[in-house]
C-alpha cells in the first residue's frame, strides 16, 4: 500500500495546497506567525499519514501517528478561524477549507477505528 493512494493522504495534500495558495495573499507581517503555522500544521496531517503506513506493522504505532495527524488538522482548523476572524479569508473560502478538514478528519477517524483495513 501506498500512503499516496489513501483517500486521507489525497484529501489532507490538496487542503494543505489550497492552504497554501490562500496564505500567500496573507499581510506581511503574518509571515512568521499565522501563515507559518497554518501552512505547518496542514502539511504535517499528510506528512503523518505517510509515517502512519510506514509503521503500520504494528498497530498501536499506527494509530498513534494518526491521532497526530488528526491532532494537526484540528490545529489547522484553529488557524482557519483566526484567518477569518481577522478577515484573511472570507466566509466562503473558510467555510469551504474547514469542510474539507472536517472530512480528513472523518477519513483519519475512520482509519483509527478500523486499523486492520490498513495493516
Amino acid at each position: 500500500m501506498r500512503f499516496q493512494d489513501l483517500l486521507a493522504y489525497k484529501k489532507s495534500f490538496e487542503l494543505a495546497m489550497d492552504i497554501f495558495s490562500i496564505s500567500i495573499h496573507f499581510p506581511p507581517e503574518e509571515k512568521y506567525s499565522l501563515t507559518d503555522q497554518i501552512r505547518r500544521s496542514s502539511r504535517s496531517v499528510s506528512a503523518n499519514i505517510a509515517e502512519a503506513t510506514r509503521k503500520r506493522r504494528y498497530e498501536k504505532h499506527f494509530i498513534s501517528k494518526l491521532t497526530d495527524s488528526d491532532a494537526e488538522n484540528s490545529e489547522t482548523q484553529v488557524w482557519l478561524e483566526y484567518s477569518h476572524a481577522c478577515n484573511y479569508i472570507d466566509t466562503i473560502k473558510f467555510e469551504n477549507l474547514t469542510s474539507k478538514s472536517l472530512e480528513v478528519g472523518k477519513l483519519l477517524n475512520y482509519m483509527m477505528n478500523n486499523p486492520d483495513k490498513f495493516l
